[in-house]
């Protein structure tokens, strides 16, 4: 999970600098594009009996579940800095505790009410309503991580019957096919440089989701949640150091709300197992 983490800040990083260039939604499907070309030697490999899967539905909703968020996600990195794009994006935890409460029947315990709150309460001093216009990009991001934690909950289940490879191939395959229409009405054509670094976003991002199905696979979703806020530290220096961004307080404030919350809710969750 450290490692996936890792990965999407290097995504984060690529998308935020090509953005002021290249429609946010191309961008997107240029990156999955590619990542199916990465992903095509897998489908050559499971044959016409392994693609023909019985939980295709199920991997076909992920995908467009999350080819709608990574354009949500690609617009917002084009409209606030860095460090804000990560500290929000951690909202998706509070969200998969809400989803697995709702969805998957687990039980209502108090600790993670407190933490829905607690979360919802960091997500507000960032956004500050009412003492600053809160920019189209956050409401972006926040639908984004709503849509996120949707697949993330997928994908969690998936891999109770199939393999890590199967998940990203066909995450690859249906997103890329979402994302193609849209792409389609804002297309222009992309320069030689755009594509090289698209492709290493597509490498970067490929490995991060290959990353994050073994680790699901190895632990519950609600532990491995921590270990992802290593994250607002690695995007906080990539937008001070790429971007001259220098996040405010409030960021700091929020983001460590959130990250409290959804870092106490693991240690409890991880007592409930163990009892």
């Amino acid at each position: 999970m450290a490692l996936s983490g890792l990965c999407l800040v290097g995504v984060t990083g690529v998308v935020r600098w090509l953005g002021s260039e290249l429609n946010p939604i191309q961008a997107a499907f240029i990156r999955y594009a590619f990542g199916l070309l990465l992903v095509i030697p897998i489908f050559l490999k499971m044959g016409i009996i392994g693609i023909r899967s019985s939980r295709i539905g199920l991997l076909a909703g992920r995908g467009a579940v999350h080819g709608i968020a990574v354009m949500l996600w690609f617009f917002a990195m084009t409209r606030i800095p860095v460090a804000e794009v990560t500290a929000l994006s951690f909202t998706s935890s509070i969200f998969i505790i809400i989803g697995a409460i709702l969805f998957l029947k687990e039980p209502l315990h108090a600790h993670r009410v407190i933490a829905v709150l607690a979360g919802l309460a960091g997500t507000t001093v960032i956004l500050r309503p009412g003492f600053q216009v809160i920019d189209t990009g956050a409401v972006a991001l926040l639908v984004a991580a709503v849509l996120f934690s949707c697949s993330l909950l997928m994908a969690k289940h998936l891999t109770k019957t199939e393999s890590n490879t199967a998940i990203v191939a066909f995450l690859s395959l249906f997103a890329a096919l979402v994302l193609l229409p849209f792409a389609l009405v804002v297309w222009r054509t992309p320069s030689g440089w755009e594509l090289f670094w698209l492709l290493i976003t597509a490498v970067f991002a490929t490995s991060a989701h290959y990353s994050m199905n073994r680790a699901f696979r190895e632990a519950d979703i609600t532990a491995l949640q921590p270990v992802m806020f290593l994250q607002l530290i690695w995007a906080t220096l990539l937008g001070l150091i790429m971007f001259d961004e220098r996040p405010d307080l409030w960021i700091w404030i929020g983001g460590a709300i959130i990250v409290a919350a959804a870092t106490v809710t693991a240690r409890q969750e991880a007592r409930v197992s163990t009892r």
